[in-house]
């Protein structure tokens, strides 16, 4: 009993110590990290395991911390490269310089000596030995021209290998130089990467109020949303044909407020081709609208369709990751259409020519009224949240 006792003591120190050496690696924070390239590996993966689990705003509040300290790191990292590289430039530049000089030297000598040697070379051996004070001196004159012409089949050499070295130096210069440039636009790019992220990251926290519950049913709704389109998309509603429409026919209105899934007034516009999902933006016209909560301010639009709604139009959504997609609410994938909506009028219009459908199809406790167009060159378009007119 009393050994028993006093193994105890050493138990609990074993069991503390091996017991919980799993969780002190897992709880190894990133930043202890000394290499750059192996800390943004390290919050990569960090990342990567918070996307996996349950989504709650917590834990994408932690995915956008990681996310803007992977991209401050990366500026870190793409910084120091461009300082070493402005070094090893700045040596390339003074090896080139000495070489230039070592090629002009060389290049004196050479010059100097084959005058030299086409003078003594124009002497007969005969001339050489008569203009001898001695025997003595004829072998060194003789031995001397042997002498130089050897030393000048080296400096040929030298000249050639300088000059060898001073291009591949040239070389190794433009391509740090290259590297450099591409490098500062790498830079310029994570600088506007991290600036969105942050923008991303207070956008959550705004639209939310820092508010678990209200993330939670923003999630729901979001992807009850979406498991909608995709069922859509495969034939749900009960969509029933109700006749052909022309280009700008008008189709429907908008829902004023909140309707099933949905966060306000908007209009979800969905193009599919063969069953494959389309980005509108190479469909519509080009147009000037307005972004709204979106990152997409840059996005274009290069088609020939006319537009469903009436200027001005608004975009809270682009096509692909964006904004809601990107911090989250779409867990199952991209947002796959544009969230649009115009205050000058509710109505929707058809793009194209087509035959019209109308259906509902249940969502979030609700029925989400859609129309979809099949128009003849095989595509479809859908329009979401809108009434029949």
């Amino acid at each position: 009993m009393i050994k028993k006792i006093l193994l105890l003591p050493f138990l609990l120190v074993y069991l503390f110590v091996f017991g919980n050496s799993g969780i002190s690696a897992q709880t190894l924070d990133c930043q202890d990290i000394s290499d750059l390239s192996q800390r943004i590996t390290c919050l990569e993966s960090k990342t990567k395991d918070l996307q996996g689990q349950e989504k709650t705003l917590s834990s994408q509040i932690a995915v956008f911390d990681n996310q803007i300290r992977v991209t401050e790191y990366r500026i870190e990292n793409t910084k120091q490269q461009i300082s070493n590289l402005a070094l090893d430039i700045d040596t390339t530049t003074k090896k080139i310089d000495n070489l230039a000089t070592a090629l002009d030297t060389l290049a004196g000598v050479l010059a100097n000596r084959i005058v030299a040697t086409y003078e003594v070379g124009r002497i007969q051996p005969l001339q050489i030995l008569l203009t001898s004070d001695s025997i003595s001196n004829f072998f060194s004159r003789l031995n001397y021209l042997k002498i130089a012409r050897t030393h000048d089949i080296e400096l040929m050499r030298d000249a050639q290998q300088a000059k060898n070295n001073y291009a591949n130096q040239k070389d190794i210069f433009e391509a740090k130089k290259k590297k450099v440039e591409s490098l500062k636009a790498q830079l310029e790019s994570y600088t506007s990467q991290l600036a969105q992220e942050k923008k991303d990251k207070q956008a959550l926290l705004a639209v939310t109020k820092n508010n678990e519950a209200t993330y939670k049913q923003m999630l729901q709704s979001a992807l009850a949303e979406q498991r909608a389109i995709q069922q859509i998309a495969a034939g749900g509603g009960n969509a029933v044909s109700v006749g052909r429409v022309k280009e700008g026919d008008l189709i429907g209105y908008m829902i004023s407020g909140k309707s099933a899934c949905s966060s306000g007034t908007h209009l979800h516009f969905e193009v599919r081709k063969d069953g494959g999902i389309q980005d509108p933006s190479q469909y519509l016209s080009s147009k000037s609208v307005t972004f709204e909560n979106s990152p997409d301010g840059s996005f274009s639009f290069g088609g020939s369709w006319s537009w469903p709604l009436s200027d001005p139009i608004f975009v809270e959504q682009g096509f692909g990751m964006t904004y809601w997609a990107r911090i989250g609410w779409y867990a199952g994938g991209p947002h796959t259409g544009l969230d649009l909506y115009s205050n000058s009028s509710l109505a929707v219009r058809a793009v194209k020519d087509g035959e019209l459908f109308r259906g509902s199809i249940a969502c979030g406790g609700g029925q989400l009224p859609f129309s979809r167009v099949d128009q003849a060159d095989g595509i479809q378009t859908y329009y979401l949240h809108i009434w029949p007119n």
